[in-house]
């Protein structure tokens, strides 16, 4: 009877660590130099992947993304925005893909993840000669990239930062140019 008991305690204490043990090596599938891929859509950034060696629970992956914006000002009593180089301090944009476990399929899975915008027209226009000018963001220039996989979510199982060097023009970006870490 005491070999018994000790055997259930030790089954029922690996069934109750065996969902974070699934999960407990993330990884981009595809081998060891495998990561995301970008793309510079002008004002926002997308990422797409596969992950592997997922649990069986719903997953959320946040991405964010700081870039160098190009903006113009103008007067608002005119159609012309000129006055280039007025250009905004960076900007750090966000976005969240929520993935249900029903389409995790043998711990893998496929993701497409992409920021918002930027906040344009810009208020107050703090770049321009004048706060009465219209500042507007018409380009971002990517410079770094966080890929936060959770599971469950609030549970960080991956996080990989990457930086583009150069900075991205629209457009997809050549994976010589991104150095993930």
């Amino acid at each position: 009877m005491r070999r018994f008991s000790v055997v259930l305690f030790v089954v029922i204490g690996l069934m109750a660590i065996a969902p974070a043990a699934l999960a407990a090596n993330v990884h981009f599938k595809g081998g060891s130099h495998a990561g995301p891929s970008f793309r510079d859509n002008g004002l926002t950034l997308s990422s797409t992947g596969a992950l592997a060696g997922l649990g069986n629970e719903n997953i959320v992956i946040r991405l964010s993304a700081t870039g160098n914006p190009t903006g113009t000002c103008g007067n608002p009593g005119t159609n012309e925005f000129q006055a280039p180089g007025q250009n905004p301090a960076p900007v750090t944009l966000t976005g969240t893909q929520a993935i249900p476990a029903s389409k995790i399929k043998n711990g893998e899975v496929s993701f497409d993840v992409g920021t918002q915008g930027p906040v344009t027209p810009v208020p107050g226009a703090p770049d321009c000669p004048n706060r009465r000018w219209v500042e507007r963001i018409t380009d971002v220039a990517f410079t770094s990239a966080t890929l936060t996989v959770e599971q469950p979510a609030g549970t960080v199982v991956l996080q990989v930062t990457c930086t583009f060097n150069p900075a991205t023009s629209n457009g997809p970006v050549p994976s010589r140019n991104v150095s993930c870490g």
